[in-house]
């Protein structure tokens, strides 16, 4: 099957997560994406071991499917040299690095379009490129530090990350979302353009209603664990045998778990009105619906709610996650064996479904140079050139 990119060119410089799974995302949809690596492999290669045979991790897995591997030293003339070709020939270079670094090797806008005017170049940092900021290096963590979310999350005597990078994922799919943007523009113009993400632009995204509600009323919250704040009951609950999660949002819904609960006196309590009302007694709402669950397994409980129509779901560790009936036969979940992995891997398939033209995975991750040779002799090196840089470790 063909995708809606074919013919579209991605030369990835990414690192971790915000640029080499925007890349992704592209060869998802038919995109040629090569991964630029260092020649020893790059430090996100190895996160999370999953091969006895080159050391790739879990996250690398997921977010370098579909994608060639080429290793290149870029300080040398050589390997500058290999660059500039490869540029000649992509549409979109994908970089999350700091524009200083960009600048050092060649890969910032103006460096770029010197060598093709039209190309397009996908970046992003931490902070942005402007501002007293604009030079900071950060991660994930920094982003979800500074935006107030860890302050409304875990208790107020302890701020709590999110273990899994959401700024990053979410900073990549947008970054993704703007590069097929740039992708339309330059069909119009003819012109090539860049496109900047930031971490902490995403998670202020995120987190913008709590910051407008700051801003114009100041209630001043602080966190409340798991415990939801702007409706009720709408908390983590511990049953015989687990917990479950229980969000009740809106009056017809709330109406349907009072009478689950036989507590329909509550409908005409002055204080419980609204969904934010109730938000204000949430204490009461979780004692109450605790004291459901605790009489109940997992099982019942959400036999009960689902009947009800009440929106619950079990708390799952990763492995109950994976063995889930619904997740495995809904499709979200792609099995690629990778070598030296003890087992294939489960991938998550491409999170946006277009039913006339889906995203697909077409490749596992590369092993790190699996394609150098095969590229650089489209490129115009003969297999002697070849052999010569990588003797001197060019590449």
């Amino acid at each position: 099957m063909q995708g809606v990119l074919d013919g579209v060119r991605v030369l990835d410089f990414g690192r971790f997560i915000a640029g080499p799974w925007c890349a992704a995302l592209l060869g998802d949809f038919g995109a040629d994406v090569i991964r630029v690596e260092k020649i020893d492999g790059g430090e996100d290669r190895f996160i999370s071991k999953i091969s006895d045979k080159d050391g790739a991790g879990a996250m690398f897995l997921q977010v370098n499917r579909n994608k060639r591997c080429l290793t290149l030293d870029p300080t040398t003339a050589e390997g500058r040299d290999i660059q500039q070709r490869l540029i000649s020939t992509a549409d979109i270079v994908v970089a999350n690095m700091p524009q200083r670094a960009l600048e050092t090797l060649g890969l910032d806008y103006a460096s770029l379009t010197a060598v093709r005017p039209d190309i397009i170049l996908v970046s992003n940092t931490c902070f942005g490129t402007t501002g007293p900021y604009g030079r900071k290096l950060g991660f994930d963590g920094l982003a979800q530090a500074m935006c107030g979310n860890m302050h409304l999350t875990g208790t107020p005597e302890e701020p709590m990350k999110s273990y899994s990078p959401w700024v990053d994922f979410g900073t990549a799919s947008l970054c993704a979302l703007g590069a097929v943007v740039a992708l339309m523009a330059r069909q119009q113009t003819g012109r090539g353009q860049e496109v900047q993400g930031a971490l902490v632009s995403t998670a202020l995204t995120t987190a913008s209603p709590a910051l407008i509600e700051q801003a114009v009323r100041a209630p001043n919250r602080v966190a409340t664990g798991n415990r939801g704040q702007l409706n009720a009951p709408s908390d983590v609950f511990a049953t015989k045998d687990g917990h479950i999660m229980v969000l009740v949002i809106g009056q017809p819904m709330y109406a349907r778990w009072a009478s689950l609960l036989g507590e329909e006196h509550w409908l005409e309590d002055e204080r419980f009105a609204t969904d934010d009302e109730r938000g204000e007694h949430g204490e009461l709402f979780s004692a109450r619906m605790a004291q459901w669950c605790e009489e109940r397994t997992t099982k019942e409980a959400l036999s009960d709610l689902d009947a009800a129509r009440v929106p619950a779901g079990p708390v799952y560790n990763p492995q109950q996650a994976l063995d889930d009936t619904h997740l495995r036969e809904a499709g979200f979940f792609e099995h690629l064996d990778y070598p030296g992995a003890p087992g294939p891997a489960p991938l998550t398939t491409t999170p946006v479904r277009l039913l006339e033209t889906p995203g697909r995975i077409r490749t596992r991750a590369p092993l790190l140079g699996e394609h150098t040779d095969e590229i650089l002799g489209t490129l115009g090196y003969s297999a002697e050139e070849i052999g010569q840089m990588r003797s001197a470790r060019v590449v």
